[in-house]
């Protein structure tokens, strides 16, 4: 089953029918279009418990993670469920990305088709979060906090017509949201792992593997041991000033230093469970998704649970 996003930022219909051809000599394929938000969770369910081969997912991050959720609702292991293909339609592609897939479909198309003539698969870990009102699994990172107020804001900035997600939007956001928008006197958040305990926290992500997104071609990277053959990784920080941000940002930008250090930033490598409460209700994005407000999150490495396609 190839699931199609026909909103994702960088593919047409052109491009998805492409595609499709150029899988019909290898493979007998079921084209699924989304047609709501959730609707991949939907499909790829269907697959699952109809015992497809392999799902490809064309789209962005969010169409993959709406993919690995359906595969992991029907019970089941890495090898009784259907591989992930994936071919990056969205704007960042982190997922697609920190597997080694070029940032485009069309880049990507070999390499998958190589990997399937070829019966290639990786077997990966997924994070996993549960709330007070849901659980989800994600494949590379989630985030309370500023950088979720942040993907909030980008989402209601779309909503009123301000076209695709880009790079530029996602940091005219952080830029006003920084400024203008976000609590920079009071953290609400504590971090909870390995009997230790951090509090004091504005913002937190906790990592699947690195990085933890793109801008443009650069990653950004404050976890850098993270993998996705390890547990989680947390990266919090204590405080929004402008010049230890900055500061952490560069770090990030520039992996080559170690990554963030100082003693503003709060790290945890390898975590099997980590857990992040809140004393007033905080965003949360899972996998770049906006999921809304929470004040207690309880986040789990799953390992060994999904076949990728690579």
């Amino acid at each position: 089953m190839l699931i199609a996003n026909p909103k994702a930022s960088t593919t047409t219909r052109k491009v998805r029918d492409l595609l499709v051809r150029a899988f019909v000599g290898d493979l007998e394929v079921e084209l699924a279009e989304t047609g709501h938000r959730g609707h991949a969770i939907e499909l790829a369910a269907r697959a699952a418990r109809e015992e497809y081969d392999v799902l490809i997912a064309l789209g962005g991050d969010g169409t993959v993670n709406e993919a690995v959720n359906g595969l992991m609702s029907v019970p089941g292991t890495a090898e009784t469920r259907p591989a992930l293909a994936i071919l990056p339609g969205g704007n960042a592609n982190v997922f697609a990305r920190s597997l080694g897939l070029p940032g485009d479909p069309m880049r990507s198309l070999a390499a998958i088709l190589g990997a399937l003539r070829g019966g290639h698969t990786r077997t990966v870990a997924l994070g996993h979060v549960t709330t007070g009102q849901e659980s989800r699994y994600y494949t590379f990172t989630a985030g309370a906090g500023f950088d979720a107020e942040v993907v909030e804001a980008v989402e209601e900035a779309r909503a009123k017509g301000s076209g695709k997600a880009s790079n530029l939007l996602y940091v005219q956001c952080a830029l006003r949201r920084f400024f203008a928008g976000t609590n920079r006197s009071l953290p609400a958040l504590e971090a909870h792992a390995n009997g230790r305990v951090a509090r004091g926290i504005f913002l937190a992500f906790v990592a699947n593997t690195s990085p933890y997104t793109y801008l443009g071609p650069r990653p950004i990277v404050p976890s850098p041991r993270a993998s996705l053959g390890a547990g989680l990784d947390l990266f919090a920080i204590r405080t929004l000033r402008t010049g230890p941000v900055l500061a952490a940002l560069a770090h990030m930008l520039l992996p080559a230093t170690g990554g963030p250090r100082g003693r503003q930033i709060v790290e945890l490598h390898d975590a099997s469970e980590l857990t992040l409460t809140a004393r007033r209700p905080i965003a949360l994005q899972v996998d770049g998704d906006y999921v809304g407000t929470r004040e207690h999150m309880v986040f789990r490495s799953v390992p060994a649970a999904l076949r990728v396609v690579i």
